[in-house]
């Protein structure tokens, strides 16, 4: 870019950067909070993805930074794996595995991966952030009132059959869901408030707002310390140095390390690439981004976020919507929202510690809601049997299984229905006295052989057949040396056999 192209766009890419700033901090901290590791690493893997990424790609628009769509590939790769350093590791070599996608050039087979899947897998991720964050949005998450509080906690507390509750997070957890949908309807966003504010940040702020004045003149409802954001104050350069988590590479010798590698790599990257292609649709310039360049920009963020304790990275489309209808130019708004991220670390400690983390459970709840609306199970039971069931086979697996797996039965699922036809009815035989006509009606693969084989054993002597292949696109090599076997076996008997 030209330093005029740069001065011309600059200013309202500083505004644009400004906006996603305040849309990624929330769900930086939400998502951190969700995925069970320090605030810290969610906010390092959005500056990561502002101060990195957006230099290396090519797209002008697209945001990166975590994701939600991945807080349950982190919570159970940290589970199986053994602890966040060796999540680390396998962030890491995932991060090496998105490169060498780019290098290969293979951001076009995220095409060939159904809707019907891929849609599956985005709303199996929103139903586990509505049933995951659920409890912490009731303040069930965090072992209700702290032990030895006395009565001075006891007035902000409930027991309930599923324990006990804080009726203070109850409170600012449903506002906060009524402010997030409400935000959304027709009637409010013809506010010219709502186009400058951000749902997530007005979340954020009465949740701050709502802690510092119960503090202050209600401190017997006041929320504990294990009820808010907890992001240690980065006051000197060994503090920013202590927050930083390095990777176990002592890990990298185990199967589950690689096995979560590769599922960080394929789900970060249909993630990214989805992303991509819906940002370009939206652009009015329509301006394209190589894939594979992309992937290797994520790539590198998501090493780097290996190594120095950052969460998996991804293009994020809530941000990169935001992005774009607040009006940015290039990819620099991008580079700014890093740069206003990483200042916050140093400068809004003490703010960002006031956030009740049902207010971010909030915000999770209703981006688990987006992602699984019953409009989209509508839609896709709309389009017939062979998107509904790798549609319900995706979700199951991701619920039953994980992500990888979920993703495979879908796949899987897609390709029989696919073959279906083939497999069913891909031929007829018909007969006129002593002639019969093989009639190849569709593609034919290997999976009618023996089919195939029964009907031919039913031909009588001295009988012709004919094998008419002139509907069929494609007839499979193993099919036609069948066909060629029992003519030749079947010579003795008296039966013909010719080509159409």
């Amino acid at each position: 870019m030209t330093n005029a192209k740069l001065a011309a766009t600059l200013p309202r890419d500083c505004f644009s950067g400004t906006v996603v700033f305040l849309v990624a901090l929330p769900l930086c901290l939400g998502i951190a909070q969700a995925s069970g590791v320090e605030p810290f690493a969610g906010l390092l893997a959005g500056i990561i993805g502002g101060l990195v990424i957006s230099l290396l790609s090519g797209s002008q628009l697209s945001v990166s930074g975590p994701a939600a769509g991945l807080i349950m590939i982190v919570v159970d790769g940290i589970a199986n794996v053994g602890g966040f350093p060796a999540f680390l590791s396998a962030l890491l070599v995932g991060g090496a595995m998105q490169f060498c996608f780019g290098v290969l050039k293979a951001g076009r087979f995220a095409a060939y991966v159904p809707s019907p899947v891929i849609k599956g897998m985005l709303a199996a991720i929103g139903l586990l952030l509505i049933v995951k964050q659920t409890p912490v949005a009731l303040g069930l998450a965090m072992g209700g009132a702290p032990s030895g509080a006395g009565a001075s906690y006891a007035a902000g507390f409930l027991e309930t059959p599923f324990g006990t509750t804080s009726v203070v997070a109850c409170a600012l957890a449903a506002i906060s869901l009524a402010i997030l949908f409400g935000w959304e309807s027709r009637f409010v966003r013809r506010l010219p408030l709502v186009g400058l504010v951000p749902a997530p940040l007005l979340v954020v702020a009465f949740g701050v707002a709502v802690t510092l004045g119960i503090d202050a003149f209600a401190p017997a409802l006041a929320l504990p310390a294990s009820y808010r954001v907890n992001l240690a104050p980065l006051d000197s350069m060994a503090a920013l140095t202590s927050a930083l988590a390095a990777p176990d590479l002592t890990r990298l010798a185990s199967l589950d390390v690689w096995r979560l590698a590769a599922t960080i790599a394929i789900v970060a990257s249909l993630e990214t690439l989805l992303c991509l292609e819906a940002i370009e649709q939206m652009d009015p310039q329509k301006r394209a981004a190589s894939p594979d360049r992309e992937l290797k920009a994520q790539g590198v963020g998501n090493m780097l976020a290996g190594l120095l304790g950052g969460l998996p990275i991804t293009s994020v489309i809530v941000r990169s919507s935001a992005n774009l209808h607040a009006g940015a130019r290039s990819r620099m708004s991008a580079f700014v929202h890093g740069l206003l991220l990483l200042a916050s670390v140093f400068v809004l400690s003490e703010i960002l510690n006031k956030i009740p983390l049902a207010s971010l459970a909030a915000i999770l709840i209703a981006t688990g809601y987006k992602l699984a609306k019953p409009a989209l199970f509508v839609d896709v039971a709309k389009r017939g049997v062979n998107a509904l069931v790798p549609f319900l086979a995706t979700i199951g697996g991701v619920l039953a299984t994980d992500l990888l797996i979920g993703i495979g039965l879908g796949i899987a699922c897609s390709v029989v229905l696919a073959l279906h036809p083939n497999l069913r009815n891909p031929f007829s035989i018909a007969r006129h006295g002593n002639e019969f006509l093989l009639l190849f009606r569709k593609d034919v693969s290997c999976f009618i052989r023996v089919k195939l084989k029964q009907h031919l054993a039913q031909i009588p002597d001295r009988a012709t057949l004919i094998v008419d292949t002139s509907r069929a696109d494609f007839v499979d090599p193993d099919v036609r040396h069948m066909i060629s076997e029992f003519a030749a076996q079947s010579a003795h008997r008296g039966i013909s056999v010719s080509w159409r």
